[in-house]
Order: C-alpha cells, then sequence, then structure tokens
C-alpha cells in the first residue's frame, strides 16, 4: 500500500484531440457540440479527464472514441496547455494531441457527454469552449510547418494523384495561392514522385494531366540517409 502523501496540490488532467480533416479542396477539423456544462451547447475538441489507469494518448484515444466514434486514428502531441484560468471547474492542465486524416475514410458519430460531432471548415468556426481558439491556434500553426518538411499531405490523396491535386491540397492547409510552376518544380525535386504514364480524362478546360505515386520507399530510405523535406 501506497502512504506517501504530498502537501502539494493536484490539479486534474485532461486530454483534447485536434483532428484536421482534408474533404475535396476543403480543410476542415472536427468539434463536438458539449452536452453538459461547463458550456453546454458550444463546441469544443474531443476530449475529456484521464483516468488514472491509463496514459495520455490512451486517454485521449478513448475520449475520441467515445465522443465521435473515431477508432484507428494514430495521433501525435502538440502541445500541453496549463493556463491557470482555462477551466472554470478548477485547476485542469490538458495535453492536446492532434492528427490529419482523409474524411472519406472515417464515419463521425456523436456518443458519450457529447451532443453533436461535425465537421466545420477551418476558415469558418464557430465560438469554442474553454481556450480551446487557442489550442487551434497552435495546432494549425504546427501542421502548415509540418506539412513543409514532412510528405504528411500524401496520405489524404488517392494512391494516384496529379499536381494540380497535390497543389490544391498544400493551398487548403496553408490557405494561401501558391505559384504553380515554382510548386511543381519543388515536388519534381524531391524525386520522390513516380509517374504512372496515365492521364485523366480530358478536361473542358486545358490539357489533362499525369498521375503521379509518392515513393513512400524511397523516402524512408532517404531519411536515414539524412535526406531533408522541404516545400
Amino acid at each position: 500500500m501506497n502512504n506517501y502523501t504530498y502537501k502539494y496540490p493536484r490539479p486534474s488532467v485532461t486530454t483534447d484531440c485536434i483532428i484536421f480533416g482534408f474533404d475535396v479542396n476543403e480543410l476542415k477539423v472536427l468539434l463536438i457540440e458539449r452536452g453538459l456544462e461547463p458550456f453546454k451547447g458550444m463546441w469544443a475538441f474531443p476530449g475529456g479527464f484521464l483516468d488514472m489507469d491509463e496514459s495520455a494518448e490512451e486517454g485521449a484515444k478513448r475520449e475520441l472514441q467515445e465522443e465521435t466514434n473515431l477508432e484507428g486514428v494514430f495521433i501525435e502531441q502538440l502541445y500541453t496547455f496549463s493556463s491557470v484560468d482555462r477551466d472554470p471547474r478548477g485547476r485542469v492542465i490538458t495535453i492536446a494531441y492532434f492528427a490529419l486524416i482523409k474524411l472519406a475514410d472515417y464515419q463521425v458519430k456523436a456518443g458519450d457527454d457529447a451532443k453533436k460531432a461535425q465537421w466545420f471548415s477551418i476558415s469558418d468556426l464557430p465560438k469554442l469552449a474553454f481556450d480551446h481558439r487557442r489550442v487551434f491556434e497552435v495546432a494549425i500553426e504546427r501542421l502548415r510547418k509540418k506539412i513543409r518538411y514532412e510528405p504528411i499531405g500524401f496520405e489524404l490523396l488517392n494512391r494516384d494523384f496529379t499536381i494540380p491535386e497535390l497543389q490544391q491540397l498544400y493551398e487548403a492547409v496553408l490557405e494561401q495561392k501558391l505559384d504553380k510552376r515554382n510548386f511543381r518544380k519543388k515536388m519534381m525535386n524531391t524525386n520522390l514522385l513516380i509517374k504512372t504514364g496515365e492521364k485523366q480524362r480530358r478536361r473542358m478546360k486545358g490539357k489533362p494531366a499525369y498521375y503521379y505515386r509518392f515513393d513512400k520507399q524511397k523516402y524512408e530510405e532517404l531519411i536515414k540517409k539524412g535526406f531533408n523535406f522541404e516545400i
């Protein structure tokens, strides 16, 4: 039996999941409508209090599944938010995780104390509960930096994709227009795109674009040699 006692106060710990999803040409984020106080009826990120017998990542995945029905999502730790007044219930520290997924691969369904679960465009977010607006700002900034030095975007596209489709993905995440010629040059210079030889079916405007595939095996081999992916 553990007989240790401490004079220090013990703050509560929660986890929150910021799940970004790419849908056609738009980047979205998953929110839940809170069914309980505080902030009942407001939108927030899926999350909740950590159980004593689980790690932070285990707790984050559990809450994500209970509130949105999402399972099997690879999440990465983002940041620890510890402002003293971030939760009206008391001293609560949250460990936030984030992920980027393809919307077509997952179906969300509200559960537990979440009244609704819904995707929102990052350019049209509702007012968020707690300090979740700040959490979002940190998460989107991390994502925008990450997509420039890691090829995470390829997993959101079909196996075969065109350069214009890839550019649309980057523009959706970065929320800015990119120079077409410069973007193509940078992507081709990585030597990680395999030209399939197949073209799009003829479009109403412009020439059909060639399809490419991301050479993941080559990328993994180059990483071991110190390769730097940068867009």
